[in-house]
């Protein structure tokens, strides 16, 4: 498994941590923010991320800032991606189960303890392949390429 991760300045720590933490589970981790400024931009980081996922160079991105908000934000405008901040296990359970959430994003602020059980759940748990989840993903496909137009 291969899972791309990145940043903005006020993750850098929790960041590192988190790398850590996937060597030891025996994931190879690309970083797309190892140099972090008190003046970068999330967004940056959101879009590397986000593209390595949709296009197939890691199965999973992990994205970080203070909040875990605008970064998800940012990530969930590459096309493809379905980004799902969440702030507890049970939450990243639930994304990939009905979502298929390709993305992750937290709060840097999050115990690391928690941090470890939100990345277990993610990483850990299938998508269900439920028909009106298949039905609710594809209307969301259809609709970042033009083709669906809402009730």
């Amino acid at each position: 498994m291969r899972i791309s991760i990145a940043t903005d300045h006020a993750g850098r720590e929790t960041k590192l941590k988190v790398i850590e933490f996937l060597k030891y589970c025996n994931i190879e981790v690309i970083d797309y923010s190892q140099i972090n400024t008190p003046t970068d931009d999330y967004p940056d980081f959101a879009f590397k991320v986000g593209k390595s996922v949709a296009q197939k160079e890691s199965n999973y991105g992990i994205l970080i800032c203070t909040t875990g908000i605008g970064i998800s934000i940012a990530a969930n405008k590459v096309k493809n991606v379905r980004c799902a901040h969440v702030s507890n296990p049970l939450d990243a359970k639930a994304t990939r189960l009905d979502n298929d959430a390709n993305v992750l994003a937290f709060s840097s602020k999050l115990d690391f303890e928690q941090i470890k059980e939100i990345i277990k759940n993610f990483i850990n748990t299938e998508f269900s392949n439920e028909e009106r989840h298949l039905r609710r993903i594809e209307k969301i496909r259809k609709y970042e390429n033009g083709e669906y137009n809402e009730l």
